[in-house]
């Protein structure tokens, strides 16, 4: 049984919370709000919030304190090519490593997910998602290359690509077929089936934007808006793939 402080439990069930849409970018993140919610003591809490702040996901300032970042719509191009880089390398990584009792968490995952997107159920689905991929890359063994995964999951549009309509839907049939290449210990067929799952959600983010002009900016602009909130059709649509 692996050994996790409060600190990272804390910080994982946030870093849950921002990935997965439940807590917004620039929502606000108070102490002692969290450490009620958990049950915990303020330390833990504290020692999280600095921990991702390092990571990118949070922002502080001594007015407001603990904000949920912004993303760089900018850089995401860039953020893609890396993640393909370093998950490809977690999943080639968990093939060979993973234990047939981890494998069973995974199907459950998966199947809890699937359930979750037949039932157009969001909230659960998004929450899922990022825990089938959290597992997947535990079982890696390769701590550092997740550290800066997570990093990199701070900085990427999430929750623009989890407002695009039947997204679940799709990501449960591509989780299905990684978790055959993982259980059939196909490393080269997993490591290609990850890749596309990441270029596929992304295709869909760009695919689902409207025309915009060579130079996008920052979603902290007040004059040029993230995509999310350029096109109603995007607002009414829904949901959750990492």
């Amino acid at each position: 049984m692996e050994y996790r402080t409060k600190e990272e439990q804390v910080a994982d069930y946030l870093r849950e919370g921002i990935i997965s849409g439940r807590l917004p970018r620039g929502a606000r993140l108070k102490q002692t709000e969290i450490a009620q919610e958990l049950k915990i003591s303020i330390t833990p809490v504290r020692e999280a919030l600095k921990l991702l702040e390092a990571e990118g996901y949070l922002a502080s300032d001594s007015y407001r304190g603990a904000t949920v970042a912004p993303f760089d719509v900018e850089a995401s191009t860039e953020i893609l090519k890396l993640r393909i880089t370093l998950e490809t390398q977690l999943v080639e990584s968990a093939v060979r490593n993973i234990t047939a009792e981890e494998i069973s968490e995974l199907r459950e995952l998966a199947r809890q997910f699937e359930e979750a997107a037949l039932a157009d159920d969001s909230t659960s689905a998004r929450g899922i998602n990022y825990r089938f991929h959290r597992r997947m890359y535990d079982f890696a063994r390769l701590p550092k290359t997740l550290h800066f995964v997570q990093v990199l999951w701070a900085q990427y549009p999430f929750d623009v690509i989890n407002r695009i309509g039947g997204r679940a839907l799709r990501a449960a049939r591509e989780h299905n077929d990684l978790l055959k290449n993982v259980i059939e210990g196909d490393a080269v067929s997993a490591m290609l089936t990850m890749r596309q799952h990441i270029e596929t959600g992304w295709t869909e983010l760009r695919n689902s934007m409207p025309a915009r002009s060579e130079n996008p900016v920052k979603s902290k602009s007040p004059e040029n808006k993230s995509p999310e909130n350029k096109s109603p059709e995007n607002k009414s649509s829904e949901k959750e793939t990492l």
